[in-house]
């Protein structure tokens, strides 16, 4: 007996046609050379986030800037890109995500030049900010690009592993970076850093990444573009001017002016037929969950980087390079995570992986908690290894979730939060933990006998100013400086790990119930209101 074809289907319950169509969507050589070259700015913008503490003395001694100049130069980039994500990322999804990906790198590129060469710390200020509003194009378009690209969903989760563990090596990767610069070159090298890959990029992305955009975009939106820069960059400032114990005053005013524009800019996009930005997303558990997995995940890492590499250089004397280098394996660990939880997430609820993800990133702070009161950089080491397998792993799978609640055509306002949530988490991880642990500094700091104002002052503030006055006094005072200031340090890093500790194993619970929801039930939420585009 022949059998038919349709018989032969009904007999291994495989559809013909579906699996034609499943093989079609697969990516091919051309779609994974074109993350590959999707990678680079990724790994730039995010090694931009960490490089330049390693250079600030240098900048500092060059223009002889003022403690207010100097916060500048760092937050002014950080600040910008914060809140110009969510419209670059509405841009995107509108004009092209590889248009203004390459407009992003064009301009990247340039003010990174502009930035190298700096005659003043003014321009420095300005290039900084420039840097801020071209690197605001490049993330959401590449996270976009990457979900019209990967249409499979089984290599869309490969693909976003790529992406998140490549955000996070280039986070942990920038320390290592800028000490191999600064020892060899002069500040600017830093920034120089990225213009030959870019131009690489320039070059290669025409040929190997696809365009894309949605097909019904509707009208640009300017009044909501100015109303979600109005609603970030307050807030994100507001942040960092507490952390850095700015007057209270003006971080509540600012705090308050970006929360009335939140407030407005949310109003508009449930009144709008096709909003920038689809709130209604927020509404659905598994998305916000999400969201705040990405936020915390980067938190922890930005925030142990924040004390360890000053532990390593101020406490244990290492170089730049060196201390690096002692972070090497927990960056190595954190790609390797990121990539090896994929096939786990096929077979597991993204619930219990992320949940179990944070617990390592506990895990980690846990240990400094209780073991790490003047640790050996082989202890922050292993340390740090821990907690790479909590963010690779918990980065891949919540970037997962984020994407596939959205349709395609809306990846670049969905990616746009992905990257606000990781911006927002970076400032947090250095302001709140970086706050406590400068508070429990100071508490526990006593210094010797003999300092005049300036150099009591000076040793308060930071763990660094203790150590550059200890170098103007005599053996004795130096001696017991260093003793109090690096006892002072390393108990606010027990006090500020403990807190942190808690608050990943807060994040695992919030993981556990939040993505328990699932995603196949967040889509009516987008569909809730049809689109003008749509009745006509």
């Amino acid at each position: 007996m022949t059998t038919t074809p349709s018989a032969s289907a009904g007999v291994s319950g495989v559809n013909p046609r579906a699996a034609a169509s499943s093989r079609s969507s697969l990516a091919g050589r051309r779609e994974w050379l074109a993350l590959a070259v999707l990678m680079l700015p990724v790994l730039l913008v995010s090694v931009d986030n960490t490089v330049l503490s390693f250079a600030l003395p240098e900048i500092s001694r060059h223009f002889a800037t003022s403690g207010t100049t100097l916060l500048w130069i760092v937050d002014s980039y950080p600040l910008v890109l914060a809140g110009l994500l969510v419209a670059m990322g509405s841009l995107g999804d509108r004009f092209g995500r590889r248009r203004l990906l390459m407009i992003g790198a064009a301009g990247f590129a340039a003010f990174s030049v502009v930035a190298a060469f700096a005659p003043t710390a003014a321009s420095l200020v300005a290039a900084r900010v420039g840097l801020g509003v071209f690197g605001a194009m490049l993330m959401p378009s590449t996270l976009s690009l990457i979900r019209n690209i990967f249409t499979d969903r089984n290599q869309r989760r490969v693909a976003i592993a790529v992406w998140a563990a490549g955000f996070s090596a280039g986070a942990a990767l920038g320390p290592l970076l800028g000490g191999v610069l600064l020892e060899h070159f002069w500040w600017g090298s830093v920034f120089l850093l990225a213009v030959p890959v870019l131009i690489l990029m320039l070059a290669l992305t025409p040929a190997v990444v696809p365009e894309s955009r949605d097909s019904h975009p509707g009208r640009v939106d300017y009044a909501s573009i100015v109303l979600s820069i109005a609603t970030m960059l307050p807030v994100v400032y507001a942040i960092k001017n507490l952390a850095k114990g700015g007057p209270l005053l003006v971080s509540v005013t600012a705090a308050f002016i970006g929360l009335a524009a939140g407030v407005v800019f949310v109003v508009r996009q449930l009144r709008r037929d096709d909003p920038m930005l689809d709130v209604r997303l927020f509404t659905v558990r598994a998305f916000s969950g999400a969201v705040l997995v990405n936020l915390l995940a980067i938190f922890s890492l930005v925030g142990f980087l924040f004390f360890v590499s000053q532990h390593l250089q101020l406490v244990l004397g290492y170089s730049p390079l060196d201390a690096g280098l002692v972070l090497l394996p927990g960056l190595l660990v954190t790609i390797v995570a990121g990539l090896a939880v994929v096939p786990l997430a096929r077979r597991l609820p993204p619930h219990a992986v992320v949940s179990v993800s944070l617990l390592f990133s506990a895990i980690a702070y846990a240990m400094i908690a209780l073991l790490g009161e003047g640790g050996s950089a082989g202890f922050l080491m292993v340390a740090f290894v821990i907690l790479g397998v909590g963010v690779g792993a918990s980065e891949t799978v919540s970037n997962d979730l984020i994407l596939s609640t959205v349709p395609a055509a809306k990846a670049g306002a969905a990616s746009a939060v992905s990257e606000t949530a990781y911006e927002v988490g970076s400032v947090l991880g250095t302001a709140v933990l970086g706050s406590i642990l400068l508070a429990s500094y100071q508490r526990n700091l006593v210094l010797p006998s003999g300092l005049d104002t300036e150099q009591a002052g000076r040793s308060t503030e930071t763990l660094g100013g203790a150590v550059e006055v200890a170098a103007q006094l005599d053996a004795t005072g130096a001696s017991l400086l260093r003793d109090s200031a690096f006892h002072a340090f390393d108990s606010g890093v027990t006090v500020t790990s403990g807190i942190a500790a808690l608050l990943m194993i807060g994040a695992s619970v919030l993981a556990a119930w939040s993505l328990s929801s699932g995603v196949s039930r967040t889509r009516p939420a987008l569909s809730a209101r049809p689109r003008a585009s749509d009745r006509t």
